[in-house]
């Protein structure tokens, strides 16, 4: 993901209603793997989190990374935009948020960490060939990486797509990033010649009445 990237998604976080403070359940924190609001998996998909070091790549207003915090974790969230990264320190100012591309912080950080995710985020926007194996570096021995995002679009169109994000203003032009579509099972390829092992890629079914289901996408590090 380039830096003149976080221009389109400073618009596309200010046309987002912004997390609930409760969900269905009446929690102030939770964790969506999806882009439906409690539906889904939770923060099991990466395991037991009490006393981890968890990196959201691409954590947007830090919901979810709220919640692992809450949960225990040693919470560390990266973003692009600096309009996503302001709402989160706002709300959540106890988290570690930084404003910065996924693959310019994991090249730079020495740190380890028991998981590494990416929810709607970084993994979706960023070449796979440059990131997978920074994260994979990033990660504990048995440390798990996990993203979620829509399915591909339109079969047979895979590898680099043109995303658009349009800005509210009237007669504003769009704006277009990369995000990066597979099928599932090339997905599983992906991250195995990547290093992972133990990997599985899913799609998850939408709730009753909606079209499009959810992408998710698992990978373990070696011991």
């Amino acid at each position: 993901m380039r830096e003149q990237d976080a221009g389109a998604w400073d618009v596309w976080g200010a046309a987002r209603a912004g997390r609930k403070e409760r969900n269905a359940a009446g929690a102030v924190t939770w964790f969506n793997w999806t882009q439906w609001p409690d539906h889904g998996p939770d923060e099991k998909v990466i395991g037991d989190l009490c006393g981890a070091r968890v990196l959201d790549l691409g954590c947007g207003s830090g919901g979810n990374l709220a919640h692992l915090a809450a949960l225990g974790s040693e919470a560390v969230g990266v973003d692009i935009s600096p309009a996503q990264v302001a709402k989160a320190r706002e709300r959540w100012p106890h988290l570690d948020v930084r404003q910065q591309t996924a693959e310019d912080f994991l090249a730079a950080d020495t740190d380890e960490y028991t998981a590494v995710y990416s929810v709607f985020g970084a993994a979706w926007f960023t070449d796979p060939v440059e990131l997978l194996p920074l994260a994979h570096t990033r990660l504990a021995p048995g440390g798990v990486f996990a993203f979620s995002h829509n399915p591909p679009a339109l079969a047979g169109c895979y590898g680099p797509q043109a995303s658009q994000i349009q800005p509210r203003e009237r007669g504003a032009e769009p704006l277009y990033v990369k995000r990066w579509d597979y099928e599932p099972g090339r997905w599983a390829e992906i991250l195995q010649q990547a290093g992972f092992t133990d990997v599985t890629a899913e799609v998850i079914p939408p709730p009753e009445g909606k079209r499009t289901g959810t992408l998710l996408v698992r990978g373990v590090r070696g011991r």
